[in-house]
């Protein structure tokens, strides 16, 4: 496919002898203002992890780049004002697939440019400038020129094809993406959180295009030959993984928050109209983080990128002042944009944010405590989300979240919260359920046992006496200590360095005189090992009630507890589901529970449900008894918590194989939800809460996908539509419509899919297109999604969304494919995510041969890139054990009703 692309007239090697004279004159006769802070510093204590040596650190960077677009290669030049702790012969800093051509060191007090020789070990991605004679302590600046290519994939500097919105031609913007090992790929630098520094940078770029960096353009230079100097404002100190550089044909939709600071949405030209939910949330959420937190947000700008593509590991990233992510996940777009989008939208503008705090004004020491960033970014934007928009439930939704870190956490595969972390590939794969999910888990449980605002007032001492400097997790703990926060960091400690998920069982629940006398055990739950027993011990703070008794607070340290508590009736343990642990009641508890279960909140009903559910599905008790508890909502409950139950007859009906059972758990889910649905109608009503919407699209999406005669029928029709006329499916159920109908396609459907898919002029809708030619149930029509996703006509990120798609129902095709085409894969995704890519080819087989095909696959290579697989094949290994009794179960539990 012809490319049309906005180079400029010269050649970036040109462009970069001029810049390099310029740069060299200008810098000869003053050296840039040294802040007192940077005044002070010190080497890098030997309590943080480097794999640097710790002769020397950064105060400042002056980049000039001259990216070509075309040709998918960059130039460039780097000034690094640095200290040099002691001497010696040679100073090293990060660099991955960059090629010098010069280097300079100049004394800081004047003196001859000491010429520099550099070397590079592309294994330890490092780069060595060896003096000709010893380097003596002081301050110098070091001037490097250097060359570098452009990716495809979202690593360093990228480049991103997309469709034109108003031409349908494909056109090319610049982007970078430097979490967590990739700054080095866009520039010498010491590529490590702890060095902090600020950065000055400048970009030649085509005069008609926009560039966006972390800060404000300071100036814009015209050059006389079709390209432009855009410099932009100092930064504040900041690590290098937060540095931020985009440019192409864009627009920008701006408006000034409540607190004074301007807030951006910039995406493709001819998306504005759709930029106007994300500006204006993004203008909500900022003066009630700098509230929160009790830090003002320190930059003059904050905008968020729409980064027109999508990538199978991340959505969205938090650089700071210049937040990017991709497309579908920024702009409200009435033609495609599904409900549960539209939340989304609004969760990781959330999220994001919140790291504009909790990552980038204060940074962890190292990945080790990566979830000082994480997890509370993803617990700050839950706050916030259910804050603005309380109709949603988004806190009910949060339990889906702890879910998926516990099954994570219960295998011997997992990892501590903190984490050890030393290599690059450690590095690219912290970014887990772990991190996240538990992490955030683990805050909300924190936070309600230290009381909301002890817990921020903890949080504001630690900003103020943190900022622009880095922290381990201890100095959080200290500071909610500080604030009156008892036992915070004993309980931490023990969540945040120990692995796996505590398990409550109540042995013996009593009433007499109007109290509940509860009997209580403590140990481990595993889906390796259904014991229940653990070595180890949690201080586990419990939430405790019985029938309308206040909740009560309690902390278990033992292996067994005895506890009293006001009230008779049903008995929760984790009441409002605020704890991280499972809880086994005895079948006399359970039958208190259930009888009493229409009486409790949605969340502690869906929380119920998900925890019996898996203990079941891991033989801690019958599934018998799961089952009763997803019979027992009501069909009328709490339109998130019916969209969420609907779900997990969903993801039951997936499990079995008998046709029989399968039919009726289809009939049973359609006769429970099928008159909800009926009731919602098949097309969105004007002036609908968004929660109704978004039910209305899981019910036909579940329905559909458990074979529910009505609504298939209704999909194949809505979707043959498109035949005639492109735009019969546009709206907000226009992914569901596509979803049901692409499972259930015909060869025909299949070509209609690829053909609308060719002819989208948005990216998004390309792309949902794409990916659903992946989820045909039909094994040719898998085998030839797989085969045009290394064809080259699907852009290289939808080429990997179709692979992954095909996984979904056809993984042993899937695997064996990527085998026999590895090279031609190992296009279609980032090197970070490489790991992760295979491990989810295999996330649904059931193929007892795959398990020695993985342990081959895990023996091949590096340890230190193994854990996503090897998680995946502990994982298939607990299915293979499991999925006969869970069958069994099922089906009897089905015959009983």
């Amino acid at each position: 496919m012809r490319r049309k692309l906005r180079a400029g007239a010269t050649t970036a090697a040109a462009v970069l002898a001029f810049m390099l004279c310029q740069n060299a004159s200008a810098r000869d006769v003053a050296m840039p203002s040294i802040s007192a802070e940077n005044a002070k510093l010190a080497p890098l204590p030997e309590t943080i992890p480097s794999s640097l040596p710790r002769t020397a650190r950064p105060l400042h960077y002056t980049i000039q780049l001259v990216p070509d677009a075309a040709s998918l290669s960059f130039g460039a030049s780097v000034g690094i004002d640095l200290q040099v702790f002691e001497a010696t012969p040679s100073l090293t800093l990060n660099g991955n697939g960059l090629t010098v051509t010069a280097a300079t060191l100049l004394p800081e007090g004047g003196g001859a440019p000491i010429t520099l020789t550099p070397s590079a070990d592309e294994e330890a991605q490092t780069l060595t400038f060896a003096a000709p004679a010893t380097i003596a302590a002081g301050r110098y600046r070091l001037d490097i020129a250097y060359t570098g290519p452009i990716g495809t994939q979202a690593a360093g500097l990228f480049a991103l094809d997309y469709p034109d919105p108003a031409t349908g031609k494909d056109v090319r913007g610049l982007f970078t993406q430097f979490e967590a090992p990739d700054a080095r790929r866009f520039v010498p630098s010491f590529d490590e959180p702890s060095y902090k520094a600020t950065f000055d940078l400048s970009a030649v770029v085509p005069t008609g295009d926009m560039a966006i960096g972390n800060m404000p353009v300071a100036t814009s230079e015209d050059l006389g030959n079709g390209t432009k100097r855009v410099t932009f404002e100092t930064t504040p100190r900041m690590s290098s993984y937060l540095l931020f550089f985009a440019s192409g044909d864009f627009e920008r939709s701006a408006i000034t928050a409540a607190d004074g600071v301007e807030t951006g949405i910039v995406g493709p030209t001819g998306t504005g109209a759709q930029m106007t939910y994300a500006r204006d949330s993004m203008a909500e959420l900022l003066p009630y983080f700098d509230d929160y937190f009790g830090v003002r947000f320190p930059l003059p700008k904050l905008d968020n990128v729409a980064a027109p593509g999508a990538s199978q590991f991340f959505s969205a990233m938090e650089n700071w002042g210049a937040i990017m992510t991709f497309q579908r996940l920024l702009l409200l777009d009435p033609k495609l944009t599904s409900p549960g989008l539209k939340q989304g939208i609004y969760s990781v503008e959330a999220h994001e944010m919140a790291h504009q705090w909790f990552g980038d004004l204060v940074t962890m020491g190292w990945w080790d405590d990566l979830w000082l960033n994480e997890g509370f970014a993803s617990w700050m934007a839950a706050k916030a989300t259910d804050h603005f928009n309380p109709k949603w439930n988004w806190l009910l939704g949060q339990i889906d979240g702890r879910e998926g870190a516990m099954s994570q956490d219960a295998l011997a595969t997992t990892h501590p919260v903190v984490q050890h972390v030393r290599t690059v590939a450690e590095m690219e794969q912290a970014f887990d359920g772990i991190t996240y999910q538990k992490g955030q888990a683990v805050i909300t449980m924190l936070e309600h046992y230290a009381g909301p605002d002890t817990w921020r007032d903890g949080l504001r001492r630690y900003m103020k006496a943190h900022a622009f400097s880095n922290t381990q997790s201890k100095d959080l703990w200290s500071a909610i200590e500080q604030a009156g926060g008892t036992d915070i960091n004993r309980i931490a400690q023990a969540f945040t360095t120990q692995p796996g998920v505590p398990l409550v069982r109540v042995t013996s629940a009593t009433c007499a005189a109007g109290k509940t006398t509860l009997e209580l055990a403590q140990g481990e739950f595993s889906l390796e090992d259904t014991s229940g027993t653990s070595a180890q011990t949690w201080p586990i703070p419990l939430l405790l009630s019985a029938g309308e008794g206040e909740p009560v607070q309690h902390l278990m340290t033992g292996k067994t507890d005895q506890v009293t508590i006001a009230g008779c009736g049903p008995a929760l343990i984790n009441s409002g589901q605020l704890g991280y642990y499972r809880t086994l009641y005895g079948e006399e508890a359970l039958g208190g529970i259930l009888d009493g279960f229409a009486g409790l909140s949605a969340i502690d009903q869906y929380g119920l449900v998900r925890d019996n559910l898996a203990l079941a599905m891991a033989g801690y008790q019958d599934l018998a008894v799961g089952m009763d508890f997803i019979a027992a909502v009501p069909a009328d409950s709490d339109p998130v918590l019916a969209g969420n139950v609907a779900s997990l007859y969903a993801a039951l009906h997936e499990i079995l194989e008998d046709d029989g059972a399968k039919a009726q758990l289809r009939d049973l889910a359609s006769a429970t939800y099928g008159p909800r649905l009926a009731a919602l109608g098949f097309e969105a009503r004007e002036g609908e809460d968004l929660t109704d919407t978004a039910l209305r699209s899981e019910l036909i999406r579940d329905l559909g996908g458990m074979g529910d005669p009505a609504v298939v029928t209704e999909a194949r029709s809505r979707f043959q539509a498109l035949a005639t006329n492109p735009d019969a499916l546009d709206g907000p159920l226009k992914s569901t419509w596509l979803a049901v109908a692409a499972a259930n396609a015909s060869p025909e459907d299949w070509d209609l899919m690829k053909s609308l898919a060719e002819k989208a002029n948005s990216i998004v809708e390309r792309q949902l297109y794409y990916a659903a030619l992946g989820e045909a149930k039909d094994a040719d029509l898998a085998q030839r999604t797989l085969d045009l996703a290394i064809s080259g006509t699907p852009d290289a990120t939808s080429g990997a969304q179709m692979i992954v798609a095909v996984a979904g129902l056809h993984p042993d095709l899937a695997w064996s494919f990527v085998r026999g085409h590895e090279d031609a894969v190992e296009t279609l995704v980032s090197s970070s995510g490489r790991a992760r890519f295979q491990a989810r080819l295999v996330r649904a087989s059931t193929n007892p041969e795959m398990v020695g095909t993985l342990e081959d696959y895990i023996a091949g290579i590096p340890a230190d890139q193994a854990k996503p697989v090897s998680e995946a094949l502990a994982k298939l290994k607990v299915r293979l054990r499991d999925r006969p009794r869970q069958r069994a179960q099922i089906a009897a539990w089905l015959q009983a009703r």
